[in-house]
C-alpha cells in the first residue's frame, strides 16, 4: 500500500506518491514486452516513467491498486484520443480514460495490463454563448475554472461537487457528479445538452443537441451520463449555464447531535421550500474544520446546518427555512453579508480536505429518501462502534445523499479490514432505508461488491447487453461500474 499526498497542479493532478510495495509490473521491462507496448510505442505523448503510471494507480477515494497500469498517454486533442482507441482495438489493450484524478470510486483508476488515457490536458473552454446560456469545453476543464469564465456574463454552471476547485468536467460526466446545489438545479445530466464521444472502435460519435428540448431517437446524453468510461471516451461536453442569482441568504444552525440536525433538515424539506443548499456536518467534522480552520464551530454544537436560499425570494425562503429549523437548534444564526456567507460555505468544503489531514480518508456516497436520513445517522453511529471504523459524516440534506468518511492509518486499506466491513454496512443500511450505494461518485472498482442486491440481476443483464453493443472487445474502463 502506499502513503500519498493530494496537490492540485497542472496535468496530472494526483502527485508526490511514496511507495511502500507495488504488485507484479513496477518495472519498466514487463512493460516494454506487454502488448501495451504497441500502443504506448505509436503515441508521441506516452510514458512508461514509474512515477506516471504510480499516479495513475489510484484516485481520491484511498483506493490503490496492487499492480501499476502498464503505461500512460497524455492526450492533448480529439485525434490523440481516436489514434489511441483505435491503436487499443486493433491490438485488444484496455484503456482507462482519466481526468483530474479526483475520483472517489476508483473509476478512473489503472492496473497491470491496461493503458491509463489522460485528458487532464484538454482543458480548453470552446465556446461561451451568454444568449442561449451554453458553454462548450473539453473534458480536463476544472469546474471551478469553469464557473470563474461564466460569471463574468452574469451565469454559473449548477453542478457544484465539494472538489469543485479540483475536479474536471470530463469525471464530472463520467459520474453523472452533483454536489451542493443538485436538489435545487439538478446534477450533471441535467445540465449536459450535447456530448462528443469516441467510441471503442475509434468512431466519433455526437449526442443531443443546443436546444433545451429534443427528443429525437434515444437519449444517448443520459445513457453516456454516469457510464464512468465503461461506453465511450467524452472529448467534449456542451453544457446549460444558468443566470446568477440575484439575491443569496445563507443560514447557519447548530444542534446537540447529528441525528437532530438530519430531524431539522426533512423539517426544511417539509416545509416545502427549495434551499440551494442543504448542508450538514457531524461533531467528529466540525472538529478536524476546526483544527485545519482556526475556526470553533464545535464549540456551539454537534452538527451543523448549512441552508441558503437564492432568487427574488431568498429572504422570504428564508424566514421558512428558520421557523422549520428553530425549534430543533441550539442556535441558528443569518450570513451578515457575502463574506460571512462564504465563510460558512468554506467550512463545509473544507471538511474533506481536513479530514485527510487526520489520515486516509475514504469517502462514502450513500443516498437514502429525504425523510430517513435521521435513521441514517443513527445507523452510521451503530457502524462505527461495531466495526471500530472511525466514520465521520457530511449530506447533501436537500437530496438525501449521505458521504459517510472512513479516516484510517496510513498503513489502512480501504479494501479489508474495518474499512472494507464498515463500507459494506453502510451499502446495506443505505438499502434497507429504500436509498442505493451511490448518490453521486459512482462504482468504479470499489463498490462492484454490493451492485448486484442493489440492481438485480435482469438489470446487470441489459446494462451488460448495452456494453457489449457498444464495446464488443471489452477494451474499455474493464471491470469497472457494472
Amino acid at each position: 500500500m502506499f502513503n500519498f499526498w493530494l496537490a492540485v497542479c497542472d496535468g496530472p493532478r494526483l502527485a508526490r506518491f511514496t511507495n511502500k510495495g507495488v504488485g507484479v509490473n513496477s518495472d519498466n521491462a514487463s512493460v516494454l514486452s506487454s502488448p501495451a507496448a504497441s500502443v504506448l510505442e505509436a503515441v508521441q505523448t506516452s510514458s512508461t516513467s514509474y512515477e506516471d503510471r504510480l499516479n495513475a494507480g489510484r484516485d481520491r477515494s484511498g483506493y490503490a491498486s496492487t499492480t501499476l497500469p502498464d503505461g500512460v498517454v497524455f492526450a492533448h486533442s480529439v485525434d490523440d484520443v481516436v489514434r489511441t482507441v483505435q491503436l487499443a482495438s486493433a491490438n485488444d489493450v484496455s484503456l482507462v480514460t482519466r481526468g483530474a484524478g479526483t475520483g472517489l470510486a476508483a473509476g478512473g483508476v489503472g492496473q497491470a495490463g491496461e493503458v491509463v488515457l489522460d485528458v487532464s490536458s484538454m482543458n480548453r473552454i470552446l465556446r461561451i454563448d451568454p444568449v442561449e446560456h451554453l458553454a462548450v469545453v473539453e473534458p480536463g476543464v476544472l469546474n471551478g475554472e469553469l464557473n470563474a469564465a461564466v460569471a463574468e456574463h452574469g451565469l454559473f454552471y449548477a453542478p457544484d461537487p465539494a472538489s469543485t476547485a479540483i475536479c474536471s468536467i470530463g469525471g464530472n460526466v463520467s459520474t453523472n457528479a452533483g454536489g451542493m446545489r443538485c436538489a435545487k438545479y439538478g446534477v450533471t445530466r441535467e445540465a449536459v445538452l450535447a456530448l462528443h464521444v469516441v467510441l471503442a472502435d475509434g468512431r466519433e460519435l455526437r449526442t443531443g443537441r443546443e436546444t433545451l428540448k429534443g427528443v429525437a431517437g434515444y437519449d444517448l446524453n443520459a445513457l453516456f451520463t454516469g457510464s464512468e468510461g465503461t461506453l465511450g471516451i467524452v472529448v467534449e461536453a456542451t453544457l446549460r449555464l444558468r443566470p446568477l442569482p440575484t439575491a443569496t441568504a445563507t443560514v447557519a444552525a447548530f444542534f446537540p447531535d447529528f441525528a437532530t440536525a438530519a430531524q431539522a433538515a426533512s423539517a426544511v424539506i417539509a416545509a416545502q421550500v427549495q434551499p440551494s443548499l442543504l448542508e450538514l456536518m457531524d461533531g467528529q467534522t466540525l472538529e478536524a474544520v476546526d483544527s485545519a480552520l482556526g475556526t470553533d464551530y464545535r464549540s456551539r454544537g454537534g452538527a451543523f446546518l448549512l441552508a441558503q436560499t437564492d432568487g427574488y425570494g431568498a429572504f422570504l425562503e428564508q424566514d421558512v427555512v428558520l421557523e422549520a429549523i428553530e425549534p430543533l437548534a441550539s442556535s441558528c444564526e443569518k450570513a451578515a453579508d457575502s463574506e460571512h456567507a462564504e465563510e460558512l460555505v468554506r467550512a463545509r468544503r473544507e471538511a474533506i480536505p481536513s479530514l485527510e489531514q487526520l489520515g486516509r480518508v475514504s469517502i462514502g456516497d450513500i443516498a437514502v429518501p429525504r425523510g430517513r436520513l435521521a435513521d441514517a445517522a443513527l445507523g452510521l453511529g451503530e457502524i462505527s462502534r461495531t466495526t471500530g471504523a472511525r466514520i465521520f459524516t457530511v449530506a447533501h440534506a436537500s437530496d438525501g445523499n449521505l458521504h459517510p468518511m472512513i479516516v484510517m492509518d496510513e498503513e489502512d486499506s480501504v479494501t479489508e479490514g474495518p474499512a472494507k466491513a464498515a463500507l459494506g454496512e453502510m451499502f446495506y443500511l443505505a438499502k434497507r432505508l429504500g436509498g442505493t450505494l451511490t448518490g453521486e461518485h459512482g462504482v468504479g472498482l470499489l463498490k462492484r461488491d454490493w451492485l448486484l442486491p442493489e440492481l438485480g440481476e435482469v438489470s446487470l443483464e441489459v446494462q451488460h447487453a448495452i456494453k457489449d453493443a457498444l464495446d464488443p472487445k471489452g477494451i474499455l474502463n474493464p471491470g469497472k461500474a457494472i
